[in-house]
């Protein structure tokens, strides 16, 4: 060999020698992450289990997302939004990780120094959420700790490493090294894993909602004759508590025991006014059949569901504190920091059923849908009055308070339109020529739906077959006959209140206050 081809292939040695460093930089980075969010995991369920950096992140990012960002995570990931962005937090974490051990490796204790930087944030994150204990600082803290430690021990070997003659005379070698990082990324993948699990396992939060029995209901909903058409596809008259729609901005489902669960209702009242779980149960429970609308749900969406809800009328839980003239807007407040702006009005009026309510469908509350209690007020949406874990009533005006969605963009009052959807056929299912039924669901809280018509390929409209009503705030199941011709129609649906208003054509985004159309689908058939 030449002395230049000797010298070519010595740089191209050191070049690959180069890249396969960083590349191991980065993998320790990554490591230092995965231990960094072990630790800290595993001192939350130690000492603060509200305090997991993950979490807290994500929910200050809930709380920061601009409302088009919001929308669309809606849209595309369902009730599934907040599994992605946890996932997300934790995958850019890793991510930032990995480049801190790079930088690292070029410049002793900045990378470090991003460990810091990062546990500050974090901190900063767990300590300011809604209701964080006093050591909410510790996870974070022992995190961003042993993270650094495994960081600087790992890029410290990686420096180590001098090669003479092709033999590694210093240091600690590639397969000691990727044995020790390996260690290191399983302990902790086993702790964070493992702490989550004990959380789940050691919370008796689901427990104690299983073993709950509630005071049967001084009335419960008649449900009439013919309010349930028997038509293949359509959605049910209530919907089962597996497939109610969840929105809300809780990033982790919060924990509340009903033994401990306190309402305060003050502000503009005569008398602050303290409630336990069992005083609200005193009060007397009663059955009402609610329909709720998400102000996300776009036009022919499926964020509406119905329920059978247990619970007591908010304007008996609002004269025990006795409002004072002036007030005209409720902020409710959940245990997680989310507050909604509700009009004082449609919590008092005789005519409204606005309730706390404590079950749904026959059982507690759900832990996802706001057990012990949450807040259910027909005809308006749910960012402006369905709090769920409700922990205070705040009597004031919408002149001196605001609620958590208004200055993200949203109305601060946002009553429910006037909807229609179709149900069946479907787009993405294949149908047969022949006699079929074209149906769904409408719905007009407060007021009631009159009519339902369907337009079959810009044809006259037909005016649908309604279910018998259960009451106002209860949507109604139509259909209509229809003989399918093989191709493709467009199927369209409006429908009437009773107070004679007709659902409006154009349609508009769901910002600031609900989205309005007429739904239109394709339907193919064979």
């Amino acid at each position: 060999m030449t002395p230049k081809t000797k010298n070519t292939a010595q740089k191209h040695a050191a070049k690959k020698k180069t890249a396969a460093t960083i590349a191991l930089a980065a993998l320790a980075g990554a490591v230092a992450g995965i231990v960094f969010l072990g630790a800290a995991e595993l001192a939350a369920l130690l000492v603060a289990r509200d305090a997991s950096p993950v979490v807290a992140v994500g929910s200050f990012v809930v709380d920061v997302v601009p409302r088009w960002a919001k929308e669309l995570a809606i849209q595309l990931f369902g009730s599934n939004d907040k599994l992605f962005l946890i996932a997300t937090v934790g995958v850019a974490a890793l991510v930032a990780a990995a480049v801190a051990g790079m930088l690292e490796l070029r410049w002793r204790r900045v990378g470090v120094a991003l460990f810091g930087v990062a546990g500050v944030a974090a901190v900063a994150a767990a300590v300011t959420r809604a209701g964080a204990s006093p050591l909410a600082f510790a996870p974070p803290a022992v995190g961003a700790v042993a993270g650094a430690v495994v960081l600087t021990l790992a890029v410290s070997w990686l420096r180590g490493w001098r090669v003479s003659a092709g033999e590694e005379t210093r240091g600690v070698d590639r397969r000691r090294f990727l044995v020790l990082t390996a260690a290191a990324a399983v302990g902790g993948v086993v702790a964070g894993v493992g702490a989550r699990l004990g959380s789940a396992a050691t919370s008796s939060i689901a427990a104690v909602r299983s073993a709950l029995r509630l005071p049967a209901p001084a009335s419960r909903v008649t449900v009439p004759a013919g309010a349930e058409l028997d038509v293949e596809g359509i959605s049910p008259l209530f919907t089962p508590n597996r497939d109610f729609y969840r929105v809300d901005t809780a990033l982790t489902v919060p924990s509340v025991d009903p033994a401990n669960w306190r309402l305060t209702i003050d502000g503009m009242v005569e008398k602050r006014v303290g409630l336990g779980f069992q005083d609200l149960l005193r009060m007397g429970l009663d059955e009402y059949s609610v329909t709720l609308t998400c102000v996300s749900n776009e036009v022919g969406g499926n964020l509406v569901g119905t329920a059978r809800w247990l619970g007591v009328p908010v304007r008996d839980v609002l004269a025990l504190a006795r409002p004072r003239s002036g007030a005209d807007m409720v902020l409710s407040r959940s245990v997680d920091g989310f507050t909604a702006s509700t009009p004082l009005e449609a919590l008092t009026a005789a005519d409204r059923d606005a309730i706390l309510a404590v079950g749904m469908n026959g059982e507690p509350l759900p832990l996802e849908h706001g057990f012990p209690v949450r807040m259910v007020v027909p005809g308006l949406y749910g960012y402006v009055s369905a709090t769920k874990w409700l922990t205070s009533l705040k009597v004031t005006t919408f002149s001196a308070d605001q609620a958590y969605w208004t200055p993200r963009g949203y109305s601060a009052k946002a009553p429910i339109k006037l909807s229609s959807r179709i149900d069946t056929p479907r787009v993405d299912r294949g149908l047969s020529a022949g006699r079929t039924k074209i149906a769904g669901v409408a719905w007009a809280q407060t007021v009631g739906i009159r009519r339902v018509e369907v337009q079959v390929d810009g044809g006259d409209w037909q005016e649908a077959t309604l279910s018998a009503p259960v009451n106002r705030d209860t949507w109604v199941q139509w259909s209509l006959d229809w003989d399918a011709t093989p191709g493709t129609h467009t199927l369209a649906v409006r429908a009437t209140d009773l107070a004679g208003r007709l659902q409006e054509q154009k349609r508009t985004p769901i910002a600031p206050n609900g989205s309005t159309g007429w739904q239109q689908t394709l339907v193919r058939v064979s």
